[in-house]
């Protein structure tokens, strides 16, 4: 618990965590606005774009909303991810950890914990943005259809965040927090590719946005199964990496 606690008030206390929150929420917020705003004012090419997201309802709002997420949040998400097992490099305080009693291996644990629990409150935050943009915007009061919309917002924001775990893995293997910022790129760029050759929900790093897109029609249980072996394995790498870590001259 008190590994936890420390990992999650460097998280809290650094500006990293309050620029990426805002990021991820105030960025999607600001982009939906823009697209429901150009959508209402009947600009056809914004409205092709968009897709599924070029309706101005609830329906559209939510799928737009699934849309920026799924690309926004693995960025942002992996950027933190990135920084909270690199910058023990980069900042040199790697070393001081050699001299507690916890075992390396449950630091690196602790800090994956705190950034899925942020995670989960950034997405709590942007389900909560959207609804409130929805009121706004006059798309009327939520049905049940719409607040399990607004839930598989929240969900996708958890499995973003669970598929970013090779970050924490490259961030440690190459002691640089650029390395995993790089690995957070090239997640997305093979996301995207997994999304465009039609591998679907076979394709771990497409797979939530595909689940949240389609409302759980195109992703099967075992598809999102495969998900949850993205974390578990890099995870146990980035643990047991830690936990073989030795002191440089």
């Amino acid at each position: 618990m008190n590994v936890l606690r420390v990992e999650a008030l460097k998280l809290l206390r650094s500006p990293v965590g309050i620029v990426a929150t805002l990021a991820v929420v105030a960025g999607a917020m600001a982009l939906l606005g823009g697209i429901a705003a150009a959508v209402a004012g009947g600009n056809p090419e914004v409205a092709a774009k968009a897709g599924p997201a070029a309706t101005p309802d609830w329906d559209g709002l939510l799928a737009g909303a699934s849309q920026v997420t799924a690309v926004g949040g693995l960025i942002g998400f992996g950027a933190v991810l990135a920084w909270m097992f690199g910058r023990e490099f980069t900042d040199g305080t790697i070393t001081g950890l050699f001299a507690l009693p916890v075992g390396r291996g449950r630091i690196a644990l602790a800090k994956i914990l705190v950034h899925l629990a942020w995670v989960a409150c950034v997405g709590v935050l942007l389900a909560a943005g959207v609804l409130g943009l929805g009121l706004l915007l006059g798309y009327g009061t939520p049905d049940a259809e719409t607040w399990a919309g607004l839930g598989r917002q929240v969900a996708l924001a958890l499995l973003t965040g669970l598929i970013v775990a090779p970050v924490a893995w490259i961030a440690t293997a190459a002691h640089s927090v650029f390395a995993g910022v790089g690995g957070t790129v090239a997640l997305v760029i093979l996301a995207q590719v997994g999304a465009l050759s039609g591998a679907g929900g076979w394709m771990p790093l497409a797979a939530p946005a595909l689940w949240a897109m389609s409302a759980g029609a195109a992703v099967s249980g075992v598809e999102l199964l495969l998900v949850a072996a993205v974390p578990v394995v890099f995870g146990a790498l980035a643990c047991v990496s830690w936990s073989r870590l030795q002191l440089r001259r």
